[in-house]
């Protein structure tokens, strides 16, 4: 289970830099530093990078599997996937440019920072309870 674990170790990461950034957003002067725009473009890119091995690892060999059940829940998370990879490509249309965060409204952004946080870690929570014990049975 190869990609179970590393996809269970991506989760990981991307909850620690979540709580991470949580904290050091809310400090306004920080939201410009490099230091919190590298740490949050390394948290954006190791999303895209936890649904691109989803996308290339998991779902075809559920899509395939003779039991309904199992092919609802990859059309589940692929529908997921594909609402988070909207929602970030809004988020990150709305608040930056060319890896650097362009912050006009404080106030707004840490609204919208942390409502993609919590779409995502619910994504986390629901993988660890429902995607990857279907995927271990049927892998």
């Amino acid at each position: 289970m190869i990609v179970i674990d590393t996809l269970q170790e991506q989760n990981h990461q991307i909850a620690e830099l979540s709580n991470v950034l949580e904290t050091l957003l809310k400090n306004r002067e920080l939201c410009d530093t490099q230091v919190a725009c590298d740490m949050f473009f390394s948290y954006i890119d190791l999303v895209k990078e936890h649904l691109r091995v989803e996308d290339e690892n998991i779902y075809q060999p559920m899509l395939t599997h003779s039991d309904a059940s199992v092919k609802k829940v990859a059309d589940q998370f692929m529908t997921g996937s594909s609402e988070i990879k909207r929602v970030l490509g809004q988020y990150l249309k709305r608040w930056s440019r060319k890896n650097t965060l362009r912050i006009k409204n404080h106030d707004k952004f840490l609204s919208d920072t942390n409502d993609m946080f919590e779409l995502i870690w619910k994504r986390i929570i629901d993988e660890t309870e429902h995607l990857y014990p279907v995927v271990r049975e049927v892998m």
